[in-house]
């Protein structure tokens, strides 16, 4: 794994009004890395990831993002640099099919002039493409079916999928599992972590479930109050008397 982070954030801060929301936060990500970050309800992780992935400005502090200082970058310009962001809330077209669904970010990441859908029908590298993107997530088998049909568990690997399909250098997860059934959720675990071995997908994922958490992340950050209170492993957050304290309500469990 290479020694230069991927993301670099150095003393980031934000406020409203007088109002600190996060403060001095300084954290790394490193290429092909799972990591996370915790935190209570009202902890600033929400700041934080919109700070990050470029829905504002941060009141001070930089990001760097592959090497290149993206500090109040907007999001739209990200996705391109190949830093994407996906949603609590499933954020998928629903009245298209699931291939549709992925052929829309093919065609903007391939920078294609087509106006309308149909015209796609003879391109098929594109096509095929959509299908390599779909079989990654394990919902090839879905891919003509209307996207408003699906379960809860398939919509959100769809999101995924649509986040995938931009070849994305960092996906940023806010609650991939919000929502899910325990064995849905089994399935999104397992498939960050194939993303992750199998092809050198960087993760960095806000969680609520500490299931999730300690079974995928390599690295976990833990904020509280707007600022971070540790650091490290899952070995050394268990262990942590002032995480329990604060987020794991005095226990550490899988």
């Amino acid at each position: 794994m290479s020694e230069t982070p991927i993301l670099q954030i150095e003393n980031l801060g934000h406020s409203y009004g007088r109002y600190l929301v996060i403060r001095d936060i300084s954290l790394a990500v490193a290429p092909g890395e799972l990591t996370a970050l915790i935190g209570p309800n009202g902890a600033g992780k929400t700041t934080f990831y919109n700070a990050v992935s470029g829905h504002f400005r941060p009141t001070r502090g930089r990001v760097h993002f592959n090497g290149r200082d993206i500090t109040g970058v907007p999001a739209h310009k990200l996705v391109p640099m190949g830093l994407l962001r996906s949603f609590q809330i499933t954020n998928i077209f629903p009245n298209l099919t699931v291939m549709e669904n992925i052929l829309v970010p093919l065609v903007l990441h391939h920078r294609k002039g087509f106006a309308f859908l149909p015209s796609l029908r003879r391109k098929k590298k594109l096509y095929r493409e959509a299908e390599e993107v779909l079989d990654k997530v394990g919902i090839l088998s879905s891919a003509y079916r209307l996207a408003n049909e699906l379960p809860y568990g398939d919509k959100r690997l769809v999101e995924m999928a649509i986040v995938l399909a931009r070849n994305p250098k960092l996906v940023m997860l806010d609650e991939p599992t919000a929502g899910m059934n325990p064995e849905e959720t089994e399935r999104m675990i397992h498939l960050i972590k194939e993303l992750a071995t199998r092809f050198g997908t960087t993760f960095f994922l806000t969680e609520h479930d500490m299931k999730v958490v300690f079974s995928v992340a390599s690295m976990i950050y833990v904020l509280h109050q707007g600022v971070l209170l540790a650091q490290g492993d899952k070995e050394a957050i268990r262990a942590n008397t002032a995480v329990r304290e604060a987020y794991l309500g005095g226990s550490a469990r899988d």
